[in-house]
């Protein structure tokens, strides 16, 4: 299957002119999340600005909007949620967001995750009615999730139009896609975006020298991981099943739950359940948000993520690698690109507890082979997710972006 990519090396910094004009050009992210840009997005936009962009950034903004704008970065607030808004409210934040797009005049404009797509891509044909006069357009799908893999009945509801909806925002030919794994890439394929228009960048990339290879914690008991958003999506209830069945078996293994709840999201578990998940017979700790994920992988001796369905590419697992650290993950989109079964983690089925309390078991009984997963992790992330290739072959595409601009 044909797909683009960007062979020309890119040498920062470099300093871009708009076409036709002699200002510095503008980019602007569409983020849902404040805190998502942050911790997904902020290497390319540094990248784009040492290389000549101005960077906008229009997102919610609730804890990160200081630390955007000492990034020198503007900032445009936008009133909306990642779920919840309803008819009328996402009418009025696409024509919110489609304002933003005519005062702004961006040359470039890159929706990140699925939301931004489908609102941003209305927005722009609102606010450029003209196709010749509108931005050139990049949407990062950071995972179809369980809109397009979950087989609830209602989930086969949704499918349909939640394609077209994507199909319509996506499908232009004034930009690129960016998606994470070959599965996602081929779902969009399906739905009728032109595989030369369809770009693969797994990630969003690791600081490698922020998360460095740790010592594998010398404790009797071993300290399993998953870090993330509380989610039984994420597999959580599965994770404290695993850990409950290998503590019957008597083997010494307790389980941390790194992150914060998630109230805009339909799966997220409530802070009640997690506290009583927590109670030292089920050797579950619920430590709620985390500043410095760090201080989980000193503890921690193994990383899981049983996750129901597709991810993009999960950061948490990257950062466990880099910080050495073997994986136990279901076999889905996104983990898959992590995961290399046997050399640097396991992979199990999802919604198999068994199966992933077998893994677990097989690595905490083995100190040896954690240590030489946790090696072969950090080198594949040293190789191939380090946030510089990330931000680099996202900067190259933004150059794409612009000379086609000039070209057209």
């Amino acid at each position: 299957m044909a797909v683009s990519v960007i062979t020309e090396p890119l040498n920062l910094p470099r300093r871009f002119t708009a076409p036709g004009a002699a200002r510095r050009p503008k980019l602007l992210f569409l983020v849902t999340e404040d805190w998502y840009f942050c911790s997904h997005r902020l290497p390319a936009a540094r990248a784009a600005r040492a290389a000549g962009f101005d960077v906008v950034v229009a997102t919610r903004v609730r804890a990160h909007g200081d630390r955007i704008r000492d990034e020198g970065f503007a900032l445009r607030p936008i009133g909306w949620r990642r779920r919840g808004d309803g008819l009328v409210g996402a009418g009025r934040a696409i024509a919110e967001i489609a304002r933003l797009y005519r005062a702004e005049r961006p040359d470039v404009v890159h929706h990140i995750a699925l939301k931004s797509v489908l609102f941003g891509g209305i927005a722009l044909r609102r606010a450029f009615p003209a196709p010749e006069s509108a931005p050139m357009a990049i949407d990062s799908i950071m995972g179809l999730g369980s809109g397009f893999s979950a087989a609830s009945f209602a989930a086969r509801l949704r499918r349909p139009s939640l394609g077209i909806a994507l199909r319509l925002a996506a499908a232009r030919e004034r930009g690129w896609v960016i998606v994470q794994n070959p599965e996602d890439r081929d779902a969009l394929t399906t739905l009728g975006i032109a595989p030369r228009r369809i770009v693969m960048i797994r990630g969003s990339g690791v600081d490698c020298n922020h998360f460095r290879a740790l010592p594998d914690p010398e404790a009797t008991t071993v300290t399993v991981a998953l870090v993330s958003r509380m989610l039984r999506d994420k597999g959580v209830l599965d994770a404290a099943a695993a850990i409950r069945l290998l503590r019957g078996r008597g083997l010494p293994v307790e389980l941390l739950l790194a992150g914060p709840t998630d109230p805009d999201n339909r799966g997220s578990l409530a802070a009640e359940r997690l506290i009583s998940l927590g109670s030292a017979d089920h050797g579950v700790e619920w430590l709620g948000p985390v500043v410095d994920v760090r201080a989980v992988w000193r503890r921690a001796a193994i990383a899981v993520l049983p996750s129901t369905y597709g991810e993009g590419v999960p950061k948490a697992l990257l950062e466990a690698a880099a910080c050495a650290r073997p994986i136990v993950a279901s076999d889905v989109a996104g983990c898959r690109e992590v995961v290399r079964p046997g050399d640097n983690g396991i992979l199990v089925p999802p919604r198999d507890v068994k199966g992933l309390a077998d893994a677990i078991a097989a690595l905490a009984c083995d100190p040896v082979r954690r240590r030489a997963m946790g090696r072969a992790g950090r080198a594949l992330v040293e190789r191939d997710f380090g946030e510089d290739t990330v931000a680099r072959e996202t900067l190259a595409l933004y150059e794409s972006a612009l000379r086609e601009k000039a070209v057209r």
